[in-house]
């Protein structure tokens, strides 16, 4: 009997997919977690603030101005997935200094900026983003940035998947 037990990676980039779900943006669902030392810190998913109308209910003011995606981030009412998990993490009173996160995403410049200020040191993602302010911000900091590509019928092997950008 063959057992198909999932890598530390594919655990934590799964549990963000499903992290995602909950999202309640109309153009792009995203999902992060916060991880150290194997275990799970604070999960985020993109939407509006807490006791706020959300995006399904109310329609999209991005699509409706058609705002292009990676631009004019405060003509949105959510908070992205990375903000809500690092948000979350401060609420709680839980230290996220020299964690991991993972995200369906890359994250954009803003989260990135908040990423470099709360300490974490890694990040995983497994789809891109358009802003390129992004991944100089993270090259500047020294952030480990690693893209895990998971492949179906795979799942275990994709800690071997990942590279380095």
């Amino acid at each position: 009997m063959k057992y198909n037990r999932p890598d530390w990676h594919t655990y934590f980039m799964e549990i963000a997919k499903l992290v995602s779900k909950r999202s309640t943006c109309l153009r792009r669902s995203v999902g992060a977690l916060i991880v150290q030392n194997k275990r799970i810190l604070s999960t985020g998913y993109n939407g509006a603030p807490a006791g706020l109308k959300h995006c399904i209910d109310r329609g999209c003011i991005r699509q409706q101005m058609k705002v292009a995606s990676g631009e004019r981030h405060e003509l949105c009412r959510g908070l992205h997935a990375e903000q809500n998990a690092i948000i979350q993490a401060a609420l709680h009173g839980v230290p996220i200094k020299g964690a991991s996160l993972y995200s369906t995403h890359l994250p954009c410049s803003i989260c990135i900026k908040m990423i470099i200020n709360a300490g974490i040191k890694q990040v995983f993602y497994c789809d891109g983003y358009a802003d390129m302010l992004s991944l100089e911000l993270i090259k500047e900091s020294g952030i480990i940035l690693k893209k895990i590509t998971i492949k179906k019928g795979e799942a275990s092997k994709a800690s071997r998947k990942y590279v380095k950008t």
